[in-house]
């Protein structure tokens, strides 16, 4: 069996995320917290990424920085096993489309289809991510079939794709810049450091940061769109009456207007956090377990 076999990476994908998001998913509900506070309504109740975890855990418990969790997994190991299955085949359809010798793929060519891979399957999921980001953004306690219910019976089928549009923008953009930065990364590091240890955690760093300075403006669009589904109202007030968000370019507005530019990059710092040890963690695993998979495989069949 091949290493590049659609099998194989689906399998390994899927234990990668699933144990990448295990480790790092208080740093995400604490990005969630911080980012659907507005800076126009009152005090922050959370002041930066210790505060929050600090105060999450002091208040609700150690439990609640793991809230969502379901969701959390089912979307990571549906999304990125569908994104890996995925991202070969539309590497080389992109290949064919911009007339590109066979085998030589260029940094464009890997930002395109791990974007295009990607956005195709975060739409398919879409309602996981709804689900889970309504019950980390909730102080009490609520379950799955609570958050659903109440989505279906605000907004029907279509609030469970709320904030589709910014979320697949997002998306593109995020693995655009980590699977395309990590496999160009990786490459230039195997002439140096060889393809070991070294060089997946160092692609990974590299990864991580690029696709958390480029997506944090859509991921922060994303939870606020995400967060109001299935609710009457939005924690925005404009002129002393609360108003909905009707869109990207008017969601986009609204916080440029309410709350200035640095709104966008609300939770940057635990976006940041949380892509380092995620993409660490995930390419890694990823790594070990392409190889270790096909070697499985390969002693079953001798």
């Amino acid at each position: 069996m091949e290493p590049g076999s659609a099998a194989v990476r689906l399998v390994a994908s899927a234990i990668g995320a699933g144990i990448a998001e295990a480790t790092t998913l208080p740093t995400d509900v604490a990005k969630v917290r911080l980012q659907i506070q507005s800076s126009s309504v009152g005090e922050l109740r959370y002041h930066g990424m210790v505060d929050c975890i600090v105060k999450v855990a002091k208040v609700e418990g150690i439990r609640a920085l793991w809230k969502g969790i379901v969701p959390a997994l089912v979307r990571q190991v549906s999304y990125h096993s569908f994104t890996f299955v995925l991202y070969e085949p539309i590497k080389e359809m992109v290949s064919v489309l911009l007339a590109m010798e066979p085998g030589n793929t260029s940094y464009l060519q890997r930002l395109l289809a791990a974007g295009l891979s990607a956005a195709i399957a975060i739409a398919l999921f879409n309602p996981t991510e709804v689900v889970k980001t309504q019950m980390q953004s909730s102080s009490g306690t609520v379950t799955i079939q609570e958050v659903a219910r109440k989505v279906w019976n605000k907004d029907g089928v279509k609030g469970f794709w709320a904030g589709l549009r910014p979320n697949v923008v997002r998306t593109f953009l995020v693995n655009g810049a980590e699977i395309g930065t990590y496999d160009e990364s990786k490459l230039a590091l195997l002439e140096t450091v060889g393809d070991g240890l070294v060089a997946h955690i160092s692609a990974s760093f590299v990864a991580g940061l690029a696709s958390a300075c480029i997506s944090t403006p859509a991921d922060v669009v994303k939870t606020r769109f995400m967060n109001a589904a299935g609710s009457d109202q939005n924690p925005v007030p404009e002129d002393g009456k609360m108003e909905a968000y009707r869109g990207i370019l008017h969601t986009c507005y609204r916080i440029l207007r309410d709350e200035g530019f640095l709104a966008l990059y609300k939770g940057f710092a635990l976006i940041v956090c949380r892509k380092l040890i995620w993409c660490s963690v995930f390419f890694v695993i990823y790594e070990r377990l392409l190889r270790a998979i096909v070697q499985a495989v390969d002693l079953a069949d001798a």
